[in-house]
């Protein structure tokens, strides 16, 4: 059986991309682990400041209108900009993932019905489905996971399709077939291994786009309801007032971009470790 060489970690650390994602990364997960132990204040508790107030010694970051400590508020503000967008990849990865390697083991019928299936979902407008859903459903995180998951789980379908289909006339598949093994074990230990980069790799970057969904559905009120703090939601709270109290705004911004940057260079790294020949073009 040919195996994609190299693990995932050791692909992502020896691009200069991977090591400056993973840089990134460590930072922004240490802010979000750490953050609630050295937030200065409460996050959530008016008036601990002047509204609206600049930098200071009190304040490093200043104020937000309604007198909250912003840096508090950053500190305790990147939970949900993370783990929504986390569960949200590894449901698609998982449902979508399953349904694609079935469809492009089995074929036939099966791979037509599942394909067609795929293809339905993705016509509908993204952000239409999520407002439908969360309306009958409500904002909480555990629907937003869930709504988000099924955005993109027809596209991890359907690349795990695609590369189910590219393995699976191989000789060590068609092998495993004649000494009359199980479908199980032809998918489990044969084609799953074989796909497990490509698959990462996607999964990296769909990480980028659902980072960035999300943090859109919060901006929007969609998600993250206030008072809780969410640097989506600041962004929105201080959009007007940005520019008596730039930091409010510009602070959260930066931490969304770094996380962003971050699962996208690690998507690169292991892009292009397993799958050279793809591109990102090709990926939606």
């Amino acid at each position: 059986m040919r195996r994609r060489g190299g693990s995932a970690i050791r692909a992502v650390l020896r691009a200069p991309e991977g090591r400056i994602g993973a840089a990134l990364a460590l930072l922004v997960l240490a802010i979000v682990v750490l953050g609630p132990a050295l937030a200065p204040y409460p996050p959530e508790k008016l008036g601990v400041g002047a509204p609206s107030a600049g930098p200071s010694a009190e304040h490093l970051l200043g104020t937000d209108t309604l007198g909250r400590d912003v840096l508090s508020r950053v500190l305790c503000g990147g939970a949900s900009v993370i783990v929504i967008p986390l569960i949200a990849v590894l449901l698609a990865q998982l449902v979508g993932g399953g349904l694609g390697l079935a469809a492009g083991y089995l074929g036939g019928r099966w791979d037509a019905i599942l394909t067609r299936l795929f293809d339905v979902v993705m016509t509908l407008p993204p952000l239409l489905l999520v407002l439908v859903l969360i309306a009958g459903l409500g904002s909480s995180a555990p629907v937003l996971a869930v709504v988000v998951a099924l955005v993109f789980l027809p596209r991890a379908g359907r690349i795990a399709r695609a590369a189910t289909r590219s393995v699976a006339g191989a000789d060590y598949v068609v092998a495993a077939r004649l000494r009359g093994e199980s479908a199980g074990y032809v998918v489990g230990r044969e084609i799953l291994p074989n796909i497990a980069g490509p698959l990462m790799a996607d999964a990296a970057l769909r990480l980028t786009y659902a980072i960035i969904f999300v943090a859109t559905l919060n901006f929007l009120g969609l998600g993250v309801q206030p008072p809780r703090p969410d640097w989506a939601v600041m962004i929105s709270e201080g959009r007007a007032t940005i520019a008596v109290t730039p930091l409010g705004v510009l602070a959260p911004a930066v931490a969304i971009a770094a996380l962003s940057v971050s699962a996208n260079l690690i998507a690169d790294a292991l892009t292009a470790h397993w799958s050279p020949d793809v591109r990102r073009a090709g990926v939606h």
